[in-house]
């Protein structure tokens, strides 16, 4: 995940994020690579929502079992990066953007 090139911003999705993620960073961000992939085919799309939801899962930390606010606002982060990230996607893949970076990031509370 280091050579990552896409990266999906967030700022306008106003989102919690679980309290463990808020004390590392207020807005973590991802870097998705995309260039090695051949965004024309169906492996090379799958590829590259496989590595964003890496990304996703990365930015918008977890909670603990125990608490469910916190696995609440998880699954929420999750819900809304992914969706921004996709959309972010699907330009590249469309060969709008293809060299261009789309950053997935968290927004905290």
């Amino acid at each position: 995940m280091q050579k990552l090139l896409i990266l999906a911003a967030l700022a306008a999705v106003s989102t919690g994020q679980p309290s463990s993620a808020q004390t590392a960073s207020a807005n973590p961000s991802v870097a998705v690579a995309h260039r090695d992939l051949d965004l024309s085919t169906e492996a090379g799309a799958k590829r590259l929502d496989r590595r964003i939801w890496r990304a996703v899962v990365t930015v918008c930390g977890s909670a603990p079992d125990y608490d469910l606010a916190g696995k609440n606002d998880v699954r929420e982060c999750r819900r809304d990066t992914r969706r921004v990230a996709s959309a972010q996607a699907d330009l590249a893949i469309a060969g709008a953007s293809r060299d261009r970076n789309i950053q997935v990031s968290s927004i905290g509370k």
